[in-house]
């Protein structure tokens, strides 16, 4: 990173004294750009969801601790199960550190498993940090039929999906090849709450692949009334909120459906994440990860989150980046056993 001195010699600069006055320097830069510029952050799904909830909650404590405080302005571009967005930031996005991301937690996975389209380098974002660590669920309409496990062994359950990088097309896809159950996707909607609409139009008879705290935040009720049954998760543990409906690692018929199943559950580790493209400046990066650090960890909005029921669990931007690392260092066989699991739409 280069260092430009103001008012002084640069010859005449000790190590101390460069060591003393750069970080300032850097620091006062940072403010500058901020000030200047407005947030852009950009969802990988449509409006009226859980992670347009999680946005507007978090927004202005993530503007009170970056420097300059700018105004985070929420945007929205969805498609292909957050494709679109990340192509966005593959390509075309500003690497300046204004424009930032908060995606779909199984899209950085999406290339690994050659799922058509992905032309992007996961490895190469700057992650920002996680919102949250979930466990996903099948959620059915009451009136499916579907309430069991067993239910789901015996009888066809349709689901919508928002496309071949999410969690509810790969998911349920992977129910199907591990457990032998007959869920029939329907791809195409634009993200989790247009297919909480369908459900309740008797288009699709429910949603695999989704928190249960998205249930529960953008349809309070939904699970404690029996609107929606709970057949399984797709969890390392029970949810304690739900400890009646089983896990697949319960289920899992051996070592090696249990491992590649750990493969295809990395997303939940980082669940909700926040990114930036790649080359942004060092210090406007670590800018980002700062505030969002303070942000979720800012009592105000642990309140929020409280008083809406969003479930938050920090996980760092570092830590994300490790979790996606391990992904693509995975034996081969291992993640050809998870494609072929995932029967991901259009994998090459």
């Amino acid at each position: 990173m280069s260092f430009r001195a103001r008012g002084v010699g640069a010859a005449r600069l000790t190590i101390g004294t460069l060591a003393f006055v750069s970080a300032p320097a850097r620091a006062d830069d940072v403010a500058d750009f901020y000030r200047d510029h407005p947030v852009n952050l950009i969802l990988s799904t449509g409006e009226g969801g859980g992670y347009a909830s999680y946005a507007q909650a978090f927004a202005p404590y993530f503007s009170k601790h970056m420097p300059g405080n700018p105004r985070v302005v929420i945007q929205n571009m969805p498609g292909a199960g957050g494709i679109r967005a990340m192509l966005h930031f593959a390509s075309a996005a500003p690497r300046d550190g204004a424009t930032i991301g908060f995606v779909h937690s199984g899209v950085p996975f999406a290339p690994l498993f050659g799922v058509k389209g992905a032309a992007f380098d996961a490895k190469a974002m700057n992650y920002i940090g996680a919102m949250s660590r979930a466990a996903s669920v099948c959620s059915a309409w009451a009136t499916s039929g579907v309430a069991t496990w067993n239910d789901l062994l015996t009888k066809e359950f349709i689901v919508g999906s928002s496309g071949a990088g999410s969690q509810m097309e790969t998911h349920p896809a992977a129910l199907n090849r591990f457990f032998g159950t007959h869920i029939k996707i329907i791809s195409g909607y634009k993200g989790g709450n247009d297919i909480y609409l369908a459900m309740e139009r008797g288009e699709v008879q429910g949603r695999c692949g989704s928190p249960y705290s998205s249930i529960e935040l953008s349809r309070p009720g939904w699970v404690t009334t029996g609107k929606v049954k709970i057949p399984i998760q797709f969890a390392m543990r029970r949810d304690p909120a739900i400890p009646d409906s089983p896990t697949v690692m319960e289920l899992a018929p051996n070592d090696a459906v249990r491992a590649t199943l750990e493969l295809i559950m990395a997303p939940q580790e980082m669940n909700r994440p926040w990114l930036a493209p790649r080359d942004v400046p060092p210090a406007r990066l670590a800018a980002l990860r700062a505030a969002f650090h303070a942000g979720m960890n800012d009592p105000g909005f642990v309140a929020e989150a409280a008083r809406l029921g969003l479930e938050i669990e920090e996980t760092s931007g570092e830590e994300v980046a490790g979790v996606v690392a391990r992904a693509y260092a995975m034996p081969d066989d291992i993640v050809r056993a998870a494609k072929d699991a995932m029967n991901l739409t259009g994998a090459e």
